[in-house]
């Protein structure tokens, strides 16, 4: 079995995103054509302060460009359509919570509120 060797870069851009890193690069294969790697490593904390990087590797060649451009273009555009381009998540916002537990809570509360019944010292 061949081991894969990574061809030297042609051109190469990066994307930095909090914890995330993405680079794009531009290779060349053996018939020196060019093909593109696109590389997400995410950084990763212990306790004791060590770290450590996981990477997610894509191989892009192409024959695949366009069709990847196209279905790309379809996924963000269907997010952007469905949930705008304001980003809401729990790392971002601290105190967000979504619409379900909001109502499940004010639910509980309203039930317990209702079936609480009022007691006077004076009854006592």
């Amino acid at each position: 079995m061949s081991e894969r060797v990574e061809q030297e870069e042609i051109f190469s851009q990066v994307l930095r995103a909090g914890r995330r890193t993405y680079f794009f690069d531009v290779r060349a294969t053996k018939a020196d054509d060019y093909y593109l790697t696109v590389t997400e490593s995410k950084k990763f904390t212990h306790d004791d302060g060590s770290f450590h990087y996981q990477k997610h590797k894509i191989y892009l060649y192409k024959e695949d460009f366009s069709d990847f451009q196209e279905m790309l273009g379809k996924a963000t555009d269907y997010i952007i359509s469905k949930k705008g381009s304001e980003v809401i998540s729990e790392r971002h916002q601290k105190d967000y919570k979504k619409a379900e537990e909001t109502e499940t809570t004010e639910t509980l509360v309203e039930q317990t509120t209702e079936s609480f019944t009022d007691v006077s010292f004076e009854d006592i």
